[in-house]
């Protein structure tokens, strides 16, 4: 058996092509869709990010714009300039690039940001209605997840679905959105004991621990469905997932690349809450 490829790259590309036409129908409407990104410090990684998504939001016809602090920014104020964008009319979504420099109390940053402008989905309220299934925006990774599992027809409601990893940003959010699909969901982590004998049981894993090639064949159920949400840098300086890629999809029933899978969607669905977010408040006028 040789797993066929969930290729994220053609699906993102689909999806923006989409929102771009309904990015143009809101601004005919005098609402364009405004995403604002505050990024501090030199972390080559998040430039890259920070990069590809405003890169992303003018290919959607989004009105993209970012604002720089040096490494040295206090607390305060980055506290004040979420407090200027959340009152800013014309800003629809606001997302704090992380890591922030390691003086900046990060989750106080975050907790700042107006709920119906948290389009990264990481604000304790809508991590909240993600557990009671009414959340407003799903925070991205996991929701590109779940895009892609539809968009292959993958039967999730009944399956048992297996998430390597627990963190706020993918692990547990993941975890919620596969069991109101109707999956019986097993999180583990680095504290569980005999993890292959728990992943073999899966008929989707979903891998999130940032370790390369974590997932070996041996841990894989033949025909499973495999998300590799991992990206790592290796000494070569070639990227790598958490799944041992050549190895797995000749077990694995569906499978995700790195580079040019669950990545691509993640912006994809970013761009997705911001339109979102725009959307309501053009109803709300």
């Amino acid at each position: 058996m040789t797993a066929k490829i969930i290729d994220g790259t053609a699906l993102a590309q689909r999806l923006r092509a989409e929102f771009a036409t309904r990015a143009e129908a809101l601004a005919a409407r005098g609402q364009r869709p405004g995403l604002t990104v505050v990024i501090a410090g030199e972390n080559p990684a998040s430039r890259v990010y920070v990069r590809n998504k405003i890169k992303a939001c003018s290919e959607a016809a989004f009105d993209s714009r970012h604002v720089e602090f040096p490494e040295t920014v206090s607390t305060a104020t980055l506290l004040h300039e979420i407090e200027r964008l959340n009152a800013d009319p014309e800003v629809h979504g606001i997302l704090v690039q992380l890591p922030l420099p390691p003086q900046v109390d990060a989750p106080r940053v975050t907790a700042a940001i107006a709920p119906h402008k948290d389009v990264d989905g990481f604000h304790a309220t809508n991590l909240g209605g993600l557990v009671t299934g009414h959340a407003d925006f799903a925070p991205c990774t996991p929701a590109g997840v779940m895009e892609m599992l539809k968009s292959e027809n993958i039967a999730i409601e009944g399956k048992h679905a297996v998430v390597i990893g627990r963190s706020n940003i993918v692990g547990k959010p993941m975890a919620l959105l596969l069991l109101q699909a109707g999956a019986t969901v097993t999180i583990c982590h680095s504290r569980t004991v005999d993890l292959p004998a728990i992943t073999r049981q899966a008929d989707i894993l979903v891998a999130a621990v940032g370790k390369p090639n974590f997932v070996t064949a041996g841990m894989v159920k033949p025909g499973t469905c495999v998300i590799d949400v991992g990206i790592n840098r290796l000494p070569t300086g070639k990227l790598a997932g958490d799944v041992d890629f050549a190895a797995v999809r000749e077990v694995a029933g569906w499978i995700t690349p790195v580079p040019g899978g669950v990545g691509p969607m993640t912006i994809a669905m970013l761009l997705a809450n911001t339109l979102k977010a725009t959307e309501r408040a053009l109803r709300k006028d």
